[in-house]
């Protein structure tokens, strides 16, 4: 037997943090050693931060990652384990994004990422190089200061491998595992038994099991160990990395860590035998023809071993049933987790929230909630580092420590349900009841004198009055009407913010969270500078279905129970009059329902498609309830209103990566905002389709 531990990680760390980045990557060493692993996987870019985009370009960023893995080397953190480090490495003129292959004070090889991650939220061409020699590998020319200090000239640089005496292990960098002809194929029939892939792979609700799957296919048919490094929380971005290392043996996982949680290190540990690995592979008769004609992958020689006989002490790590959350705990763990992050690093004591009693609102709260929830079972569970950076933003003093979650979230959270003559009783009863099951610090304001201020200084200026369109007013001054409330709450929401925290004598600011979520986005179903503009939102990349969900199983497993009403309630601005026979509701004010809008969202972003592709996929999908007329109509009436709002996505508020269809404008769905929002092209080509199907005409004209 070839008995052989290894330790893989997930790593919190912060883009452009040195400190905290090699604080982490020291700890993760040090238990990995602790436990007798011989080897430890990092996950990609750790020494830097993944998310330092623009950053990677400075020559400072290259430098710095140098000196700290200088530093590993000099100390005995490498000595008897083999380390993978992954940070950027410019030679001759291309920068690459590298895996740093370490053991015994010494670098052993530099493997640069050959298929690089450019799609979706990825923009790894804007600042790195692909490596494209795989015939070779090439001496690269340490920089001096390392060179002097490692009495290393030089070091094999390119694709290979490593060959110990008793194994051979491998670099797999994130997106290679992806591509449609992964370097692990082809290592694998060089005699590769050990994969090494460390990534920087983001949250996406439902995204888990494609990549676990990956893994497993990776071992399955081929034999092998494979370990998967991830980094874990919020490193300066929009994106939440999502964990879950893991190692994989012949197919099975054998050991996974979390996808969601707080802490900075969490080391996930298996123990192997590889000659289960050769068995498997000899035993597959079209695995030993392929490998007998393979195509030749350079390699370094290491005279090492990093296995272990067989050995009663040691016990073999077993397959275990893979862990997965409901879509319903990923919004309840993972945007926590993101805002605990942003919240401690930020500076702030708090966050506020304009708590409205609706769905999106509320949602937001029961996020806050499960947040102090998390904190506080982490400090019970004796996490140190949580219980310091609670104790610093809470303000609590003489020994004293977060053990309640309504406590904790008295002391950091403040809601605000800002009322008018529009709002309902029932919207009242439900924030302040919400508040208080979750415990924030709650206020009920009225902003009626400020809209009557701002109403009378506008007929001082034109002589005239807007009225709302149940009083006889047009839409344009029902809209004004409608706006001028919302914009209202957005500069209220920043006041408190700014000074509720000095007139509570508690230092700092508080951080204004939104709470608008992915379709109203999609749909521009929002006023441009309302309550939407905050400074984060955990929910802006979540749609309205699964929030609802969410509200159901969040009003029993977090316990606030008053969630079950509010999803409920019809959803409603509340910015118009209410009378007797008119009560405002989103899906009739937006001529469309949140469940139409989730499938022309994925239509239009998942599968790529213009008006005419919608149109005919739409043809199959609601054709039996549905002329293909009424279905033109639909779609020509959600491109006209998503094109005529699209601009304000360039000034939507930094939200929670969660959803694939998401039209977050910064970096994931770029498009223009300034539309012909008549498509007069694309739509006379549906009409066309429309006349070929029923013979009826379907003409379309914009108001």
């Amino acid at each position: 037997m070839r008995l052989l531990k290894v330790a893989t990680c997930n790593l919190n760390q912060w883009a452009m943090d040195f400190d905290c980045n090699l604080s982490n990557i020291k700890q993760s060493i040090a238990e990995a050693k602790a436990a007798g692993a011989m080897i430890r996987l990092g996950p990609e870019l750790e020494i830097t931060g993944y998310g330092c985009e623009d950053h990677f370009l400075e020559l400072d960023t290259v430098a710095h990652a140098w000196e700290c893995l200088k530093e590993l080397l000099l100390g005995d953190w490498t000595d008897g384990i083999l380390c993978s480090f992954g940070m950027p490495v410019i030679k001759d003129s291309e920068r690459y994004n590298c895996q740093v292959l370490c053991l015994n004070r010494k670098i052993i090889m530099i493997r640069p990422k050959m298929w690089l991650a450019n799609d979706g939220n990825y923009r790894e061409l804007r600042w790195f190089t692909a490596w494209k020699s795989k015939d070779h590998l090439e001496d690269f020319h340490l920089p001096s200061e390392v060179s002097d200090a490692l009495s290393q000239t030089t070091v094999p640089f390119g694709y290979g491998y490593v060959q110990f005496l008793d194994t051979a292990v491998a670099a797999e960098v994130c997106e290679e595992l992806f591509t449609p002809q992964p370097p692990h194929a082809e290592l694998a029939l060089n005699g590769v038994e050990v994969f090494m892939n460390a990534s920087g792979s983001h949250h996406q609700l439902r995204k888990l099991d494609l990549r676990n799957r990956a893994f497993i296919s990776a071992t399955h048919t081929r034999g092998g160990v494979y370990m998967y490094s991830n980094h874990q929380g919020c490193d300066g971005g929009r994106l939440y990395y999502d964990g879950c290392s893991c190692v994989v043996v012949n197919g099975d996982m054998v050991a996974q860590g979390s996808q969601f949680s707080l802490k900075d290190v969490e080391m996930v540990f298996a123990q192997i035998d590889l000659d289960a690995v050769a068995s498997l592979r000899s035993s597959i008769s079209s695995f030993q023809e392929q490998a007998s004609c393979k195509a030749k992958v350079s390699k370094v020689f290491v005279p090492y071993k990093l296995c272990q006989p067989f050995n009663l002490l040691m016990s073999l790590s077993s397959p275990l049933k893979i862990r997965y959350h409901s879509p319903e705990e990923e919004i309840a763990l993972g945007p926590a987790c993101w805002l605990w992050d942003y919240l401690r690093r930020s500076g702030a004591s708090g966050f506020l929230l304009p708590l409205s009693g609706g769905a999106d609102s509320s949602s937001v709260a029961a996020i806050v909630g499960s947040m102090c929830q998390l904190v506080v079972k982490e400090i019970a569970n004796g996490d140190k580092q949580i219980k310091a950076d609670a104790i610093r933003i809470g303000h609590y003093t003489d020994g004293q420590f977060p053990t309640d979650s309504k406590e904790f979230a008295k002391r950091i959270f403040y809601t605000v349900f800002m009322g008018s003559e529009n709002s309902s009783e029932a919207t009242t009863t439900r924030a302040k009841v919400l508040a208080d099951e979750v415990g924030s610090w709650h206020l009920n304001v009225s902003i009626d004198g400020v809209v009557s201020s701002l109403i009378s200084l506008f007929q001082t200026l034109t002589g005239k009055r807007p009225r709302y369109k149940v009083d006889g007013g047009s839409n344009i001054e029902n809209l004004g009407l409608q706006n001028i409330q919302a914009r209202v709450r957005m500069v209220l929401a920043f006041m408190l913010a700014s000074l509720l925290p000095w007139v509570h004598n508690k230092p700092g600011f508080y951080l204004v969270l939104g709470s608008s979520n992915v379709d109203e986005g999609l749909r521009g179903y929002l006023t441009k500078y309302d309550c939407s503009s905050a400074d984060i939102n955990p929910i802006g990349s979540i749609s309205k279905m699964d929030l609802r969900t969410f509200l159901k199983w969040a009003a029993v497993h977090l316990g606030y129970s008053s969630l079950a009403e509010i999803e409920a309630a019809p959803p409603t601005a509340e910015l118009e009059p209410i009378r007797a026979d008119y009560s405002q509701l989103d899906e009739v004010d937006m001529g469309m329902t949140y469940e139409e809008l989730s499938v022309y969202g994925r239509l239009r972003k998942i599968f790529r498609c213009g008006p005419l592709s919608m149109f005919k996929n739409l043809c199959y999908k609601w054709g039996t309830k549905l002329t293909p007329a009424e279905v033109a109509d639909k779609v020509k009436y959600f491109f006209k209103y998503y094109s005529i709002n699209r601009h304000k996505m360039t000034v939507m508020t930094p939200s929670y990566h969660a959803e694939s269809y998401s039209p977050e404008d910064n970096r994931f769905d770029l498009r223009q905002f300034l539309y012909n929002v008549r498509w007069p092209y694309q739509f006379r080509k549906i009409d066309e389709l429309v006349n070929e199907l029923d013979g009826d005409k379907c003409s379309y004209k914009i108001d």
